[in-house]
């Protein structure tokens, strides 16, 4: 993952804690904060981990024995991403999602 730079440290400071919670309720930043860059960067990051999170349980349900392990492991793994990602938001920090991190939604 790239970190991404730029942002206003007052926009950081203010608006980590929204940022950070964007990775469980992606769409809060874009109600408490619409004016955060910084918050609207962690929105964006956390409606994809949604998107790829629905896409991949969805597929994986189809796979007979072994696909509910699978979907166990995803599940262990995006969780373990979100605590990562909401941490490095409150530390003022921002990394950018390989392959769907860079198409903007939130702007």
């Amino acid at each position: 993952m790239k970190e991404i730079t730029g942002f206003d440290a007052s926009d950081i400071e203010k608006n980590k804690v929204i940022a950070a919670l964007a990775y469980l309720i992606f769409f809060l930043p874009l109600l408490a904060a619409p004016d955060s860059k910084f918050g609207k960067f962690h929105a964006n990051q956390g409606f994809w981990i949604l998107i790829a999170g629905i896409i991949v349980s969805y597929i994986l349900r189809f796979i007979p024995l072994i696909g509910g392990l699978l979907n166990g492991v995803l599940s262990l793994g995006l969780f373990v991403l979100i605590v990562y990602l909401a941490y490095n938001a409150y530390s003022g920090k921002a990394f950018e999602l390989p392959v769907v991190g860079n198409i903007v939604i939130f702007k």
